[in-house]
């Protein structure tokens, strides 16, 4: 008999010690609305949600990819954008020159080009952050060496960065270069030169030295509104790909939370049942403990 009563209480205290640790998970859950704190909880769930977080920490790195990618193109297409507008004023300096100027006319248009030369060696030699933007995969020293002369007036520019570009990764399956292609960066460095041509040409006023420079930088011209198109297309696209990034971020941490977040009504019902068992056990608990051995010896 006293194994039998041993029995029963030990069945009591580890009844109400379930309740109670079910009263607390549950009570846990309504104060944090997670109805998983340990993997024990539900290892199904939450093995599937390590996997869902770590589809998020790489959606995330595509993000942060996408963003640098659209931030390097913009940076491109704005300079580009700059050497155009240089590549215009030559090219009326050069229909103007190609006419018959006066000499003092000609060194006047000469004196300008200069001044567009500096800009432009400037311009091709940009900077983003640390990067130089016209150097292909080269981009720790100036793509651009210029040569002057005694005077200190640049006669020519050597190109020292690379054809290559850097793919950044958009995607599992998609990589997108940003920067300019390896034409490009030989056309600026072309660029340069035809506009050092015409200002010699003007300098000594040679009509046909005129004509054929400018015929030079109509054909750079062509290449320069090629870049700036593409640039302009790759942008579109990476802000496409952001898009689709943010909606996918947005259909990840849905499926995170309908695994980790509890359902508040079910679990407050569930709560009050399990708090009323609870109690119930404890007065029952008490009622049976009451029982002495008196209570079998009548």
């Amino acid at each position: 008999m006293r194994i039998s009563t041993h029995t029963v209480s030990d069945n009591i205290v580890r009844q109400i010690q379930q309740l109670s640790s079910q009263q607390a998970k549950l009570q846990q859950q309504v104060a944090t609305g997670q109805r998983i704190a340990e993997p024990e909880d539900d290892p199904a769930a939450v093995g599937r949600v390590l996997n869902l977080e770590s589809e998020q920490r790489q959606l995330a790195q595509f993000q942060a990819n996408a963003s640098r990618a659209l931030e390097l193109s913009q940076a491109s297409y704005s300079g580009l954008r700059a050497i155009k507008k240089v590549s215009d004023r030559a090219t009326e300096i050069g229909t103007l020159g190609a006419g018959a100027i006066n000499p003092a006319s000609a060194r006047a248009y000469a004196s300008e080009l200069n001044q567009l030369i500096e800009q432009t060696v400037q311009l091709t030699n940009s900077r983003f952050g640390h990067d130089y933007l016209y150097a292909g995969t080269a981009v720790g020293s100036p793509p651009f060496v210029a040569t002057r002369d005694a005077a200190g007036q640049l006669t020519s520019v050597a190109y020292a960065g690379d054809s290559a570009r850097a793919a950044i990764p958009l995607s599992e399956a998609t990589n997108l270069a940003p920067n300019t292609d390896g034409p490009t960066n030989l056309g600026l460095r072309d660029f340069v030169n035809q506009l050092v041509a015409l200002r010699d040409a003007l300098q000594i006023n040679s009509a046909t030295g005129v004509t054929a420079a400018q015929t030079d930088l109509i054909t750079t011209e062509d290449l320069l509104v090629s870049s700036i198109a593409e640039h302009g297309g790759v942008q579109t696209r990476i802000q496409a790909t952001q898009a689709q990034l943010s909606d996918r971020a947005v259909g990840l941490q849905s499926l995170v939370s309908n695994e980790t977040e509890a359902d508040l009504p079910s679990t407050i019902v569930k709560l009050n049942q399990t708090q009323t068992a609870y109690q119930a056990a404890l007065q029952s608990a008490a009622n049976v403990m009451k029982i002495s051995l008196l209570d079998y010896i009548r």
